[in-house]
């Protein structure tokens, strides 16, 4: 394993103070990111590309084996690069990236989750085993290979799921910035992981005013409680725009899974060049339990740590990681 670990002078969020902030927000703690084990790809429709996909409602969708229908931007030639978003965002979380790597000749692509964004809001299938099947169908829908998966939060939870639970026959490296592997929950395996209660307290925000509590929780996932920080309005409006957009139902199930699930074994089966990128002021995911632990786990992996950074490093500090995801792409 070769890990790096650069810009890591200040030591990560404590987790007394993670605690007490998300007390003190209603829990306002979160991190981020359902076919069958057998789901596959179950294409309807035209497309705009050839790929067989639907296109309808001005946009390309996906429709998995249970008729969920999963949304997803695609765009460009070239090296494919998949991006897997946070909870409870959508595809519009990596414009930032999407544009920047387009308009450097990579193509690009993006999927709501079930039950997030524009994709289909089931009853059932909110859970990982069914996000990694969904990931998967649109990546055989369209074909990828040799792709580049890049997962926020819980969608860095998704990329190792899908790698863990169908191969690296459609991927050549793998990128996790602020994700939820290993573990986020204290447990038996994970004892220096985050109580119960943390999560329980998510759920209650959600369930009781989830309209209130995302817009709470942009404060922390931005990092603009800190002094000196850089607040802007349309960063917090347009995370509670994302999150609104996508069904309680759904959002509020996937809390357990970008929380209890334990990703170890995921990680271990990685063997494609993996970054990973992590602030060492996210306040959602700490860094000591999560991207330093994923680090010494998967065998090719190298670590980058953004001082004073937090959970939303991809909007926070959008040239850094788009220059660390070029020079990755070309490495």
């Amino acid at each position: 394993m070769n890990t790096q670990q650069i810009d890591s002078t200040r030591p990560s969020a404590s987790r007394r103070r993670l605690l007490s902030a998300s007390a003190g927000m209603a829990g306002a703690v979160a991190a981020m990111s359902s076919l069958s084990a057998n789901a596959a790809a179950s294409v309807t429709g035209g497309s705009a590309r050839t790929h067989g996909t639907s296109h309808h409602h001005g946009g390309n969708y996906v429709s998995a084996k249970d008729g969920t229908q999963i949304f997803f931007k695609d765009w460009g030639t070239g090296m494919p690069v998949v991006f897997s978003h946070g909870w409870p965002l959508s595809a519009d979380a990596w414009d930032a990236q999407m544009l920047f790597l387009v308009n450097q000749g990579y193509r690009v692509i993006a999927h709501d989750r079930r039950g997030h964004g524009r994709s289909g809001q089931p009853s059932e299938g909110n859970d990982m085993n069914t996000y990694a099947d969904d990931l998967a169908a649109v990546l055989d829908a369209l074909d990828v290979k040799g792709a580049m998966l890049v997962g926020h939060s819980t969608g860095g939870g998704e990329v190792a799921h899908y790698i863990g639970r169908h191969g690296e026959k459609r991927v050549a490296k793998a990128v996790l910035i602020g994700a939820v592997p290993p573990q986020m929950v204290k447990s038996a395996n994970n004892p220096n992981g985050l109580p119960m209660s943390v999560f329980d307290n998510i759920r209650a925000g959600v369930a009781a005013n989830r309209s209130q509590f995302y817009l709470d929780l942009a404060t922390l996932f931005y990092g603009f409680n800190r002094p000196d920080a850089k607040v802007s309005q349309g960063l917090a409006q347009d995370f509670w725009r994302q999150g609104m957009a996508g069904s309680i139902k759904g959002q509020y199930e996937c809390i357990k899974q970008f929380s209890e699930v334990d990703y170890t074994d995921d990680l271990k089966k990685i063997s494609v060049p993996t970054l990973i990128l992590h602030g060492d002021d996210d306040q959602i995911v700490p860094i000591d339990d999560s991207a330093k632990l994923s680090a010494k786990i998967v065998k090719n992996a190298t670590l980058k740590v953004y001082k004073d950074a937090p959970h939303g490093m991809c909007s926070t500090h959008v040239d850094q990681v788009n220059a660390d995801l070029l020079a990755f792409l070309k490495s």
